[in-house]
């Protein structure tokens, strides 16, 4: 079978959606699957200026397209890359040939479903949507739209119809699956939830006496708190930046690892208040993570509650891995709280409590055993459930379920090279 991953971010952008996918494809070539990418420039999170227009890594076909770049860091200027990205992918992939049996569609960027129903229009070619943010519900809560908006009606009809003309509706959490299903009932029964993972065999547990990067940043000699991801709109940093103006006197160092839109109002806040214990950093190289990831002795995870079961913080299951403990920022309904509760791994805070969350710190400090304790746990909850062999499964078990609904002349004879070769 050759199946089609369409998602604008792909290495070397940082962009989460794209590392995760370049580790899915990867291993699903070898799972007798032939997988091809289509994906644009680096354009969100990136330290080179462009990537081939076509190649072949580790068995991925990948192709890029020469969508747009400007202001990748505004709204506006991701906006247009996005729509440029998804005309681009329109106009290649009309040719039949291109798409092979069936599409994998994400939403980075969130309108990009709709590609995936021309294309089944046009061609009748089988498609699993894959939400990784649940839009317009997400700009509808963070109030970059309101919801008599016409772009959020129109918005929510192209879903409605996007969905219905699916093979199968991939989800990160159970809170999302309730959030799609209380909209869509009828497609209750397309619904499949599949975690995200982390690369246990990348990112393993390590003690900061044996991390050249803990040492590089005086990291091995303090106790440290790091958040590691994007800094975006979803995220509670507030909390996060309450409880350092709490522990400024405190022996305790506070990493930032990342950029987004909360980024530059932390750096703000450390300075307005003038505080000694934040460090800012970018982001890193993958090669790096299994060092930057265990620089540490508490991991933070964090969303808004407003967009609970809309978004799925992705950073949560490398810190799984990295086998630190966890406290997690977040709404008494989040799916969080019961991972980590399952798991012993750590704390749940409330968002807005910097308090709670500063002496739940101060409580690690002084209990060094117990934060190595609750990391041990959350490494082996990892293992058990959150490992890349058991999500590739998963998504293994929903193409074959979708495979073996389709009707055998619309499936083609399994083949190593692509007809089309020419670059995207």
């Amino acid at each position: 079978m050759k199946l089609t991953i369409l998602n604008q971010f792909y290495p070397p952008d940082y962009a989460a959606t794209g590392q995760l996918l370049e580790e899915l494809s990867i291993e699903l070539s070898k799972k007798e699957l032939d997988v091809q990418i289509f994906a644009g420039q680096p354009g969100y999170a990136f330290d080179q200026d462009l990537a081939p227009a076509q190649e072949v890594c580790q068995g991925v076909l990948i192709r890029r397209t020469r969508t747009s770049r400007l202001w990748p860091q505004r709204l506006r200027g991701r906006a247009i890359a996005g729509i440029l990205y998804c005309l681009r992918a329109i106009i290649k992939l009309r040719l039949k040939r291109r798409l092979g049996d069936l599409i994998l569609v994400t939403t980075e960027p969130p309108y990009l479903m709709v590609v995936a129903y021309i294309l089944h229009l046009l061609y009748k070619k089988p498609y699993i949507c894959l939400i990784y943010d649940l839009y317009p519900d997400v700009a509808v809560k963070l109030g970059v739209a309101k919801e008599k908006d016409a772009i959020v009606k129109l918005w929510r009809w192209l879903n409605h119809l996007t969905w219905q003309k699916a093979e199968a509706i991939i989800v990160l959490s159970e809170g999302m699956a309730k959030v799609v299903a209380d909209k869509e009932p009828a497609l209750a029964g397309k619904i499949e939830v599949v975690h995200n993972w982390a690369d246990g065999v990348l990112i393993q547990p390590r003690a900061k006496t044996d991390n050249w990067f803990a040492q590089r940043h005086g990291l091995d000699q303090t106790f440290t708190v790091l958040y590691s991801g994007n800094m975006g709109r979803c995220h509670d940093l507030e909390t996060v930046m309450a409880a350092a103006r709490l522990l400024n006197q405190e022996a305790v160092r506070f990493v930032f690892i990342g950029a987004g839109a909360k980024a530059p109002i932390c750096r703000d806040f450390v300075q307005c208040h003038q505080l000694t214990n934040c460090l800012f950093l970018p982001f890193q190289p993958k090669q790096v993570l299994p060092f930057s990831l265990t620089a540490c002795d508490l991991s933070l995870v964090s969303i808004l509650p407003q967009v609970e079961g809309l978004v799925v913080p992705s950073k949560f299951y490398g810190c799984l891995a990295a086998g630190t403990a966890i406290a997690a920022i977040c709404a008494p309904h989040s799916y969080l709280r019961g991972i980590i509760a399952e798991a012993q791994c750590g704390a749940a805070i409330d968002n807005g409590d910097g308090e709670e969350l500063a002496q739940f710190i101060l409580e690690l400090k002084n209990d060094p055993q117990q934060a190595t304790a609750m990391g041990h746990r959350g490494r082996r909850y990892f293992e058990e459930n959150f490992t890349l062999d058991t999500i590739v499964n998963q998504y293994r078990s929903v193409i074959a379920k979708v495979s073996d609904q389709q009707p055998a002349q619309s499936r083609t004879k399994k083949s190593h090279c692509y007809p089309d070769s020419q670059p995207l």
